[in-house]
């Protein structure tokens, strides 16, 4: 799942004091860009505190959906807001949230005509956010999925006008095709995280992967043909044993994930990365032949995510940005023309993801 709670685990409290004495030198002109950041331009902070992080971008590129937990905006854990990206102050004032307020959101995505937006929420199963995972000393990092997140459609005003999920365990990570008629996204509903599609208004679910394994964090190619995603494959039976034991208590371990294609019906399925560690968060490139993912393979530590790109075929590796501790949900304007993505860089060495949007120069 592309839950902001990762963020949480990369910047512990140990980076504190790495962050503090190891600050980079940025370019004069470009201060929030390191000077290795040569496809940036113009790059600008929209959010200033807490966790924020899978920003997308509405069809006409004006707006992004993203999710936060700022605690100043009352918020005790992650709820769905929506804001343009330019001429707004996020510093001082609080966005429009979409989500209830209720239980604990994630994965927002604009509809066809940017007045509604989709969202995953447990609030059906409870108002309180749900628990997570304890995080014991020495312990695997483990991500929640929680059998109460449901997938639903509302206005731009937060009022719910549709749920396009109802079958027991989790629906999330929902992301639509830019011919504006399927949506992905992943699900439990067969016992295992595989990936499904559905038509825009909800009907006609057909799953698309079934091996063994986490699905999630897919997306279309800009043609609507492909469909980009991380998964988890194992090499050991034990492997497969505990992340099937991890599964019924609805955990799961991502630090083991490669990215894959295949077709938008679920053939052609083909490993793109092969480096070890975490691998995932992956977008189309505007051109459809490139991939941009978020990978720690080069880290030292666990927590150093990077964006990097990748052709198709697994060729051409280029390291993308260079922060020391997270950069990750990188996403493409429609047109081609900006990225968005979350970060660590500018927070003072404290614990906070935000949002960053760069002019991309090819």
């Amino acid at each position: 799942m592309r839950f902001i709670s990762i963020a949480l685990l990369l910047v512990s409290s140990v980076l504190l004091s790495f962050r503090a004495s190891h600050t980079e030198s940025y370019s004069s002109l470009d201060s929030l860009r390191y000077p290795q950041e040569k496809h940036f331009k113009d790059l600008h902070q929209l959010t200033f505190g807490a966790d924020n992080a899978e920003a997308y971008w509405s069809f006409d590129g004006k707006m992004v959906s993203f999710q936060s937990n700022n605690k100043k905006w009352g918020l005790k854990c992650d709820q769905i807001f929506y804001t343009k990206t330019e001429g707004v102050d996020l510093a001082n004032t609080k966005p429009t949230m979409i989500s209830t307020g209720e239980g604990r959101t994630t994965c927002a995505f604009f509809l066809p005509g940017n007045k509604t937006i989709l969202y995953a929420s447990t609030h059906l199963g409870g108002k309180d956010c749900p628990v997570e995972p304890e995080r014991k000393p020495g312990g695997k990092y483990l991500w929640p999925v929680y059998d109460t997140y449901d997938i639903f459609v509302a206005d731009l005003n937060g009022k719910i006008l549709k749920q396009l999920t109802n079958t027991p365990g989790y629906d999330a990570e929902a992301t639509v095709s830019p011919k504006k008629d399927k949506i992905v996204f992943t699900s439990t509903r067969n016992g295992d995280l595989d990936l499904y599609v559905m038509d825009i208004d909800g009907k006609n679910v057909k799953q698309i992967t079934n091996e063994l394994g986490y699905d999630g964090g897919a997306f279309f190619s800009p043609d609507g043909k492909k469909i980009v995603f991380r998964a988890s494959r194992f090499k050991t039976d034990e492997a497969k044993k505990e992340y099937q034991e991890y599964l019924k208590q609805g955990l799961v371990a991502p630090t083991a994930m490669e990215i894959f294609v295949c077709n938008a019906d679920g053939t052609g399925l083909k490993q793109v990365t092969n480096l070890g560690k975490a691998n995932w968060a992956p977008f189309y490139h505007p051109d459809g032949k490139k991939i941009i993912f978020s990978s720690n393979h080069k880290g030292t530590r666990g927590f150093e995510f990077n964006l990097f790109m990748i052709n198709e075929d697994g060729t051409g590796l280029e390291q993308i940005t260079y922060d020391k501790v997270f950069d990750s949900f990188a996403m493409f304007s429609p047109d081609g023309k900006k990225l968005i993505f979350s970060s660590n860089r500018n927070n003072g060495g404290n614990h906070d993801t935000n949002l960053f949007v760069a002019d991309w120069i090819d």
